[in-house]
């Protein structure tokens, strides 16, 4: 599934003025939605649904027939890294960042970007327990950032 990048409540934080990260919540400026698949999906399925959707990344989730966990996140870095090896051979979970990194919608972007920063990755993943509800990305902070 995929939603707009931002809601409405960024732009008027943004408006009502000069706003710093730490009075933004993550959900203001996070990307609604989340593209998923399983970790058994091909490398190669997984960089044809970034190209097609134009993201940078996919969630990896555990389907258990009744709830939607996240437990991965393949990055557009990750694809990178991984272009020496036999990406024929290579599934979502093979390459998947080996540390899932989450934050609540409800938490500070500042403490969001900050642990961007210490784990050096570009996307967190936010959720409601651990449903994916979207994705932060480096791009999001940076909007923030520039709107201030």
């Amino acid at each position: 599934m995929i939603a707009p990048r931002h809601g409405p409540s960024v732009r008027f934080a943004m408006e009502a003025g000069r706003q710093d990260l730490g009075r933004i919540s993550v959900s203001d400026a996070m990307s609604h939605g989340t593209l998923t698949c399983q970790a058994e999906t091909a490398l190669r399925t997984v960089a044809r649904m970034m190209a097609e959707h134009r993201i940078h990344a996919i969630v990896v989730t555990n389907l258990d027939g009744v709830s939607e966990e996240a437990w991965g996140v393949v990055a557009d870095t990750d694809l990178l890294r991984a272009i020496d090896s036999d990406l024929d051979e290579l599934t979502a979970g093979d390459v998947a960042a080996t540390e899932l990194l989450t934050v609540s919608p409800d938490e500070s972007l500042e403490r969001a970007a900050r642990l961007m920063a210490e784990h050096e990755v570009t996307h967190v993943v936010v959720v409601a327990g651990r449903k994916p509800l979207g994705v932060l990305s480096s791009l999001d902070v940076a909007q923030a950032i520039a709107l201030q």
